[in-house]
């Protein structure tokens, strides 16, 4: 049964007076979009206007995105200017994120460094991956290695070097390794939950306020296959 993020149900990973970072849920949307949805920053909102009883708007930020049929950690700001120094750490590429994926199809090589050129196709709603810059295309780049191959899958630990729309997905896809329930990207059908074996493992950075470094990790969701990956 889908477990859809509620405010008392909220899976809070770390907490202080600047950030809130949460394990996302497979169908959580992030940020309000054209389908109405009541999105993830709004779930935050509610959760710290009832934990700390605040009255009137609660401030939250929304620091970077994941895509809806995806799991694992989102960080949010509490603060204007947690908001403004969490955006230069990803936007000069000074924090280090780790995604898990579960593909069909063994990769070319164990391990791979995989540079591409994205073009985006607002339309569907896709990203296609060339070999070659074409135009309108953004450079992407991430490091994969295998950790673990399961009976008919293989388990692949990313490393993210930049953060195009769908980027993972689309890779993965183009080298021949679809992920697990990704049918917009070519698996053969999806999950019984909507959702597609790709989980925002772990992420590092340094605290924008109290410069501590900082590792976050998200535990896998609650099935079998990601359980049999985790333990």
């Amino acid at each position: 049964m889908k477990i859809i993020s509620t405010p008392d149900n909220l899976d809070v990973l770390y907490e202080d007076n600047h950030l809130i970072v949460v394990n996302k849920r497979v169908g959580d949307l992030v940020q309000g979009d054209k389908t109405g949805d009541t999105p993830l920053s709004d779930i935050v909102k509610a959760y710290l206007k009832k934990k700390y009883d605040k009255p009137g708007d609660v401030f939250l930020g929304v620091v970077h995105r994941l895509d809806r049929p995806t799991t694992g950690l989102v960080v949010f700001a509490r603060t204007s200017k947690a908001l403004e120094r969490m955006n230069a750490l990803f936007s000069n590429r000074e924090t280090q994120k780790t995604y898990w994926a579960v593909v069909k199809n063994a990769p070319p090589k164990s391990e791979d460094t995989l540079i591409h050129y994205l073009k985006r196709n607002p339309k569907n709603n896709t990203s296609k991956a060339h070999s070659k810059e074409v135009p309108d295309s953004k450079r992407a780049s991430l490091s994969y290695s295998i950790i673990k191959k399961l009976d008919r899958y293989l388990a692949l630990e990313i490393a993210l070097h930049t953060g195009r729309h769908h980027q993972i997905r689309a890779q993965l896809a183009t080298i021949g390794c679809p992920i697990k329930g990704d049918l917009k990207y070519g698996f053969d059908r999806s999950n019984p939950d909507g959702g597609i074996h790709l989980h925002a493992r772990s992420l590092h950075f340094v605290h924008p306020v109290t410069k501590l470094p900082l590792t976050l990790i998200a535990p896998v969701p609650q099935e079998v296959l990601w359980q049999s990956i985790e333990n």
